[in-house]
């Protein structure tokens, strides 16, 4: 079942962490497994935000041992940053297993980020200017406070709860996606893509990749490439109705953008509410409401619509 959720403000900065919480919150019975956020600050154009973590949650729980693995994961890190002449300006550590470093440009990030990324446990979460992306097991209450996102300010987020029922239990799984190795794309959908092996395949033969099973990623990569080759995002949303097959309704955001796409048979939903300051939707009004408790007026978007809005 699932559900998303997503808002942007316009022309100004607010706690977008806290407001997704109370969002995601509202739809937790829609996805008790899992919950994620991709948040956008204000971000610096020679600074990038690196949000990776070093183990699952789960297994820091399974052996004493295993914090001796994680901090041998995290000196490896470091050491394979330095090789790539990366300067770590700033370590927090968010868990036992989960970091925020920000770091200067690499000459070759997605090199940088495959280096990092073939040590065994260690997986990058997002790389961005703006783009943060937590996501972790609980309801938005538990991620919320585990990861300091109540104090988060900036301009857009989308958001997601997860019910698993085709893949584990765990953070790989759990959504958004980012699209690897592009700054500050990311996508949280509800759905079944059923072409998703057609297209990962198209996708993997351009050498992008992927880090999971899920049929969502396929949207973030989808999305990535396009916008690599110069397509606007309102177009690669208008193709993406025509190329990817199944029942969708997704979202997508950018640096300074969120935008959104329904199928052509338009069965998963979506409300959405729009003001001059502020634009807001998720797959149930319960969800808006618990940022705007006075009364408000609330559309559903129609199949094959496709909406974009500017940060």
């Amino acid at each position: 079942m699932c559900g998303i959720a997503g808002l942007i403000h316009r022309g100004k900065s607010s706690n977008v962490g806290s407001e997704m919480t109370s969002m995601l919150q509202a739809l937790k019975h829609r996805g008790p497994d899992s919950t994620g956020y991709a948040v956008y600050g204000q971000g610096k154009d020679d600074e990038i935000v690196m949000r990776f973590v070093l183990a699952e949650q789960e297994d820091m729980s399974k052996s004493f041992e295993m914090k001796d693995v994680v901090a041998e994961r995290l000196e490896l890190v470091e050491a394979r940053l330095k090789q790539h002449g990366v300067t770590v300006n700033s370590r927090e550590q968010v868990t036992d297993y989960a970091h925020r470093f920000t770091i200067s440009q690499a000459d070759d990030m997605e090199a940088m980020a495959r280096h990092i990324e073939a040590i065994e446990g260690v997986e990058i979460m997002s790389l961005g200017n703006g783009l943060e992306l937590i996501k972790d097991l609980g309801d938005a209450t538990v991620v919320s406070e585990q990861y300091g996102l109540n104090s988060f300010q900036g301009t857009h987020a989308i958001g997601h709860t997860r019910m698993a029922t085709e893949s584990d239990v765990d953070i790989r799984s759990a959504h958004p996606y980012w699209a690897f190795p592009y700054n500050d794309v990311s996508v949280v959908h509800n759905g079944q893509i059923t072409n998703y092996w057609i297209m990962r395949r198209q996708m993997e033969r351009f050498g992008h990749r992927f880090q999971s099973n899920c049929d969502s990623e396929l949207l973030a990569v989808y999305t990535a490439h396009n916008l690599a080759d110069g397509v606007s995002l309102e177009d690669s949303l208008r193709r993406s109705i025509n190329e990817i097959d199944g029942v969708f309704t997704y979202l997508v955001a950018t640096k300074d953008q969120l935008g959104m796409a329904k199928d052509t048979m338009a069965a998963k939903p979506l409300v959405l509410y729009e003001s001059d300051n502020l634009i807001a939707m998720a797959s149930e009004e319960v969800s808006i409401r618990a940022i705007l408790p006075q009364e408000i007026d609330t559309y559903d978007p129609y199949d094959e619509e496709v909406r974009v809005w500017q940060a």
